[in-house]
């Protein structure tokens, strides 16, 4: 895996500063996990944000820091609502969008119809964008545009390229096609109306302020109130590269700053991580030693998603700074110091399938 070196860190921070200071922008979402951590970059880089969230699954505490030094500006608000898009938007020039109706493989596989908002969520914001004059929509896709029948083997050693997606298209659940036709139709926007964009496939991102319903940060819950047996969902061989959230912000930021031209690009590390490996990583750190039980009647989703962040090297010099081990360190230490075993042990089977 390539290392970033401090030259290479130090000249990644002074394009997103050049890129972004001054600069008006919006975050739709910006209350949730990654919107929040995202809003921390651009704060730090000198934009002017204004944050629009309805706190359905983000926290006013992930971002009350700059609220309450009135460094953004924060509206508490429905983007479903076509005013409030147009409200949103108005005098922005690149827009983050990030809101929407989503959760971790329990609620995604159980919560078809409230997924399906997204489809009116995503339209009603790129239409309010292209009426606004914005000069750039910043897409949070996902993983989960790629083709279902290609991830069927975790025994394969598979990447998948953003030329994946395409005819005939095999979307993950209703989660899935909504992304998915966000992506096409800001590409039809783009050709059309000139709307420049980019769509960012954020591939299992995890780290501090994430949710149990997460499959990292329910592992180190599940750890945290010592549940023993210790559940895991599905047989544990399946395959993912759990992304740190810091390297997903750094991403997106220099996709923004490059990518003009609708295409999409893959935010994941490379290390291939089958979910039983991830867990014995999880109680080793906690010095957990409980029996393992194998939950097979559980979502479980593809057994074998892994992103080829080629393109993202080639055009935007990006390659994940954190490995899996050091970020789970540092996931862990947050969410021990954030939370109340006997909260997490009370409402823990509800946050697993919850936003």
């Amino acid at each position: 895996m390539k290392v970033q070196s401090v030259n290479d860190q130090d000249h990644r921070s002074q394009e997103v500063a050049q890129a972004f200071a001054g600069r008006p922008v919006l975050v739709t979402g910006g209350a949730s996990f990654i919107g929040s951590h995202l809003v921390d970059a651009l704060v730090a880089a000198g934009a002017r944000v204004r944050v629009v969230d309805d706190l359905s699954s983000g926290k006013l505490v992930n971002i009350s820091r700059h609220v309450d030094s009135g460094a953004i500006e924060f509206v508490r608000a429905d983007l479903l609502n076509p005013s409030v898009a147009a409200d949103a938007v108005a005098g922005m020039r690149t827009v983050f969008h990030l809101a929407a109706n989503h959760g971790g493989r329990g609620y995604v596989d159980l919560r078809q119809a409230d997924c399906a908002t997204n489809l009116l969520l995503d339209g009603g914001v790129f239409r309010a964008c292209r009426l606004a004059g914005v000069e750039k929509v910043v897409y949070a896709s996902s993983g989960c545009v790629y083709p279902n029948h290609l991830q069927t083997d975790p025994t394969k050693q598979l990447y998948l390229g953003e030329d994946r997606v395409g005819p005939p298209y095999d979307a993950d659940n209703m989660y899935g096609w909504a992304k998915l036709m966000g992506e096409l139709t800001l590409r039809a926007l783009y050709q059309e109306h000139g709307l420049k964009s980019v769509s960012c496939r954020y591939f299992t991102v995890y780290g501090p302020r994430g949710h149990e319903n997460q499959a990292v940060m329910a592992m180190i819950a599940r750890a945290f109130i010592r549940q023993d047996p210790f559940e895991v969902w599905g047989s544990g061989r399946q395959v993912r590269n759990w992304t740190y959230v810091s390297d997903i912000v750094d991403g997106t930021l220099l996709a923004a700053a490059h990518i003009d031209d609708s295409r999409a690009v893959n935010l994941g590390a490379r290390e291939r991580i089958r979910v039983i490996d991830a867990v014995r990583q999880v109680l080793k750190v906690v010095g957990h030693r409980p029996e393992i039980r194998l939950r097979k009647d559980m979502p479980t989703g593809p057994m074998n998603r892994v992103a080829d962040p080629s393109l993202a090297e080639r055009l935007l010099n990006w390659t994940p700074r954190v490995r899996f081990e050091d970020g789970l360190r540092t996931a862990i230490d947050w969410y021990v110091n954030n939370h109340c075993p006997n909260d997490v042990a009370a409402h823990l089977a509800h946050r697993l399938t919850e936003r």
